[in-house]
């Protein structure tokens, strides 16, 4: 939400805790991805894992995007939310070959292929059912995205894709399956990267790969370079929209590809986790020994991250307008010492019954959320539609 100052009036009247979706940022985001992308072969794949609420989805279909998938579940929300089936893409560590069938039978674009068991696996199941299917590879270019331990994909030694050691025999397999084409290479070093430098390293270490795969008789018509994109979680309103021109410039300057190649992109935090909000309500403010904490209805159970990779989110009072400002450890209900939304959070004084906005959660937030606790999911609305 760019601009907090809401009507507080209507807020009060939702029960809490819900998800506040800024159906106008989303729109001005999409706008700006379209005018950097206009004129180039670029194709944007939206990454579903990032939110999958049908109020988003529905926008990101309007806007011409295809999907990157990693799930059975995923392709169907897609096809059934409307999305071209020559759009979609689908990734992931382990499919299922009742996964792989289905995407078969729906038309997809591509597997994105991240073993070479996977790929004998697939061409096996294309064998019995009478399929035959587009494939890229995802190859791991052992570059380090800086970031967290948990989002960083792209070493040599992950459980994602192929190491570069291991490329060549993955070629001599693909020269012996009869039911499986080779037309592209997918990448994907990790996530909420903020500076350009890894991706630079990308591009240079791409035109390296698909030269010598090229010179082995293969055709690479896709060049997908995943996504990874970062936001600023630490200024919401003041960074509402990521820095898309110099991603994509990156790949326009620093790219090799002739007429004849697509460059893909899986955008999926950058996209719509600034237009996200969880609104919740204080509960308590306890006085602890050397802390105050505010106790509000929102639990980790309805966004996961803080506990799971320590991630920042800010936290702002939207009913206080008291001049005076304390330090809190902002708590959830949750039976649990990690569900903790901020720690030393500094805050107008806060009392029960204030409305508290937690930022920057249209991203890996209500996506993974549970029902942990017995806790209801919390229901989410668009801005347009309160105000």
């Amino acid at each position: 939400m760019q601009n907090t100052t809401f009507q507080i009036d209507k807020l009060q009247s939702i029960p809490t805790p819900f998800y506040l979706y800024d159906d106008k940022l989303l729109n001005d985001t999409l706008n700006e991805i379209n005018q950097c992308i206009k004129g180039y072969p670029i194709n944007v794949h939206y990454a579903l894992k990032a939110n999958a609420n049908p109020l988003i989805v529905s926008r990101l279909k309007q806007n011409g995007f295809g999907v990157d998938c990693v799930s059975g579940g995923e392709i169907k929300l897609a096809i059934e939310s409307g999305f071209d089936p020559s759009k979609i893409v689908f990734a992931g560590v382990a499919k299922s070959d009742e996964e792989i069938l289905y995407a078969l039978k729906a038309r997809i674009l591509c597997f994105n292929v991240e073993s070479i068991e996977e790929l004998s696996i697939i061409d096996t199941i294309c064998n019995s059912s009478g399929y035959h299917a587009n494939v890229c590879l995802r190859i791991n270019p052992n570059i380090d995205a800086h970031t967290h331990k948990y989002i960083t994909t792209g070493l040599d030694e992950n459980k994602f894709g192929i190491g570069i050691p291991q490329l060549p025999d993955a070629l001599i397999k693909l020269k012996s399956l009869s039911h499986i084409s080779l037309i592209g290479l997918h990448f994907h070093i990790g996530s909420q990267i903020t500076i350009t430098q890894p991706f630079i390293l990308l591009c240079n270490r791409i035109n390296a790969l698909i030269q010598s795969i090229e010179s082995q008789g293969f055709n690479i018509k896709i060049i997908n370079v995943g996504g990874g994109l970062g936001i600023d979680y630490y200024n919401p309103d003041k960074n509402p929209i990521s820095d898309f021109q110099s991603y994509f410039n990156v790949f326009k300057t620093h790219l090799k590809f002739s007429s004849d190649k697509q460059i893909h992109c899986e955008l999926g935090r950058s996209i719509v986790a600034q237009c996200g909000t969880i609104i919740t309500r204080v509960l308590y403010v306890k006085q602890g020994i050397t802390k105050k904490f505010i106790m509000i209805d929102a639990g980790m159970n309805n966004l996961i991250r803080p506990a799971l990779y320590q991630a920042y989110h800010s936290i702002q009072n939207l009913s206080s307008t008291d001049q005076q400002q304390e330090v809190y450890d902002v708590v959830g209900p949750i039976c649990e010492s990690a569900d903790v939304f901020g720690t030393e959070v500094i805050l107008p004084k806060t009392s029960r019954g204030d409305l508290l906005a937690i930022r920057s959660v249209g991203a890996y937030g209500e996506v993974m959320a549970s029902t942990y606790n017995c806790r209801p999911f919390a229901k989410s609305y668009l801005v347009s539609d309160l105000y």
